[in-house]
């Protein structure tokens, strides 16, 4: 008989798998956390308590360039098997279920782990769970809705650059009818993005979203969709966020060409890194759009700041110097755009302090 003075350790635990998945031993991950499940750990504790984390650090191996692209996706890939093999190793309980719950990724996120361990949460719970994964059009998922009518849908994104979809999805799910919960690193510090675009409520975690879930059930039958709109973020009206947007791509084209002009050491960059550089500005350009669209600096601050973080990682000075250069020029570019351009402003300096330690010359 298992005892919760033998139950395995989770922290224990995440560390054997941690180690199963930096290796690629997708066979010793799966065993590891099946022999924890024989051993008396519960499911739930083996997906939150040991996947979620391990899979947190696959994302600070990357950053910190001790991961590459592909030994990040290819742990991603494991850690999915581990969740799926959990899943199918725990069979259904006969209790009545609390209710329906649709869990999909905002449209355009292509993170769907973290929605998929809650999917698997709320199974393990008797939710009767219907998991969209990532890249559904919106008409598609207002479809879905109202051809199963969950009590609730759940909504995951990590990418802060999906927020202005994630408003749009938010506001058409409501206006037919169904709550809508929000959560991931897209939603901000906190969850702080979530009320203002009009989400019903934020989890920070799969634990506390099926318990919000569980109230907003609970609460649903008489309540009256909020009436949300654009005009919730007033800022909005003067045009910055739609301008820079309608020109995102001809920013983009004009600041790499005035690079390669102000920037003489582009002309040693090989094609990978000339397409690094492309995609750098773009996502620039992206932040800076929705930090537009919030109305918040800070959202675009700590994008400069990550981005800075990783140049740090990598020891790559130069590449710090060009984007620090972008800013200045993406600042010409659109300098009929006040809010854009003191956003530029504060990015460069978040730039400036999250390289302090590199060479003097890199910023």
């Amino acid at each position: 008989m298992t005892t919760a003075s033998n139950r395995p350790d989770t922290g224990t635990l995440s560390a054997r798998l941690w180690d199963a998945v930096r290796k690629g031993d997708e066979d010793a991950a799966v065993q590891a956390v099946l022999s924890a499940l024989d051993a008396g750990l519960d499911a739930e504790s083996a997906l939150l308590d040991v996947v979620a984390p391990v899979q947190a650090r696959v994302g600070a191996e990357w950053a910190a360039n001790r991961m590459s692209v592909a030994q990040e996706h290819a742990a991603t890939a494991i850690d999915d098997h581990v969740v799926t093999a959990v899943a199918h190793r725990v069979s259904g309980s006969h209790r009545p279920s609390p209710g329906r719950v649709t869990v999909t990724c905002v449209d355009g996120e292509w993170h769907a782990l973290p929605a998929r361990l809650l999917a698997e949460t709320l199974r393990l719970r008797d939710w009767q769970v219907d998991f969209l994964g990532c890249q559904i059009p919106l008409p598609h998922l207002i479809d879905h809705l109202h051809r199963t009518g969950p009590d609730a849908l759940a909504l995951s994104s990590s990418i802060p650059t999906r927020l202005p979809t994630a408003h749009a999805t938010i506001a058409a799910c409501q206006a037919a009818g169904f709550p809508v919960i929000v959560g991931g690193a897209a939603f901000g510090p906190g969850g702080c993005y979530a009320d203002r675009l009009g989400a019903d409520g934020w989890a920070p975690d799969a634990r506390a979203a099926a318990g919000l879930l569980t109230e907003i059930v609970a609460r649903r039958f008489g309540r009256q969709p909020p009436q949300r709109s654009v005009n919730d973020l007033p800022h909005l009206a003067d045009r910055e966020y739609t301008s820079l947007t309608h020109d995102a791509h001809r920013h983009v084209a004009a600041v790499l060409g005035a690079l390669r002009q102000r920037f003489p050491a582009m002309a040693e960059y090989d094609e990978q890194q000339r397409e690094r550089t492309a995609e750098d500005l773009a996502h620039i350009v992206d932040f800076l759009s929705v930090a537009l669209y919030l109305d918040d600096p800070e959202l675009f601050t700590r994008f400069i700041a990550w981005i800075g973080d990783i140049l740090t990682a990598r020891g790559v000075p130069a590449r710090s110097v060009a984007l620090a250069l972008a800013l200045d020029l993406l600042a010409e570019r659109v300098k009929d755009l006040p809010r854009a351009v003191a956003l530029l402003r504060e990015g460069r300096a978040a730039l400036r302090e999250a390289t302090s330690h590199l060479p003097e010359t890199s910023a």
